[in-house]
């Protein structure tokens, strides 16, 4: 994958983050630069970390799989686009009225968000993806994206989170599609 791609890649898994993110600012009542900057690290610190132990768990079974890694791919990052894209639609049951964070809640928000990142990891794996370099650019993506929504939050109201999440998943599906066309020779 090219720099871009994976920078595009990290905006995408970053919007489920940047939803939560957006709650957050809209659920505290009183949002500080220090709230921001928290919230945007538990965020970014879990998408690091996830696609590097989907990578090492996606290692071990390369050479069985490699056949038909290019069709894993498409369907691992299909199947997290559409999931985040019917998440989006569904109810949403955020609206917590809080004065600071909770950072036991915190770790919980940001393993459940992080989880297609984990498997996304596992793909990486396949396609001989540089692990390292992928999960720093989309630590740092979920970051800046995390750190933006709870500002966000307090200024925009909750319509923006769906719309990210939508964004996400389609943006999702788009890359899922490019892997089988580049397969395929079409691209």
């Amino acid at each position: 994958m090219k720099v871009f791609e994976i920078i595009i890649l990290g905006i995408a898994l970053s919007m489920d983050a940047f939803a939560v993110a957006i709650c957050k600012g809209i659920a505290l009542k009183k949002t500080t630069a220090k709230d921001s900057i928290a919230v945007g690290g538990y965020f970014g610190l879990f998408q690091a970390i996830m696609p590097m132990l989907g990578y090492l768990i996606g290692k071990s079974f390369q050479e069985i799989i490699a056949l038909y890694d290019h069709w894993i791919a498409f369907a691992l990052l299909t199947i997290i686009g559409i999931n985040m894209v019917r998440e989006a639609i569904g109810e949403n049951n955020e609206d917590n009225d809080e004065s600071k964070l909770n950072h036991k809640e915190m770790i919980i928000l940001a393993i459940a968000t992080s989880i297609d990142a984990f498997v996304i990891g596992i793909t990486f794996a396949f396609l001989n993806v540089n692990v390292i370099k992928a999960s720093v650019t989309i630590g740092i993506t979920t970051f800046i994206m995390s750190t933006i929504g709870v500002k966000m939050g307090k200024i925009c109201g909750k319509k923006y989170g769906k719309n990210a999440e939508i964004i996400g998943g389609i943006i999702l599906i788009a890359l899922a599609i490019k892997i089988v066309l580049e397969h395929l020779n079409i691209l």
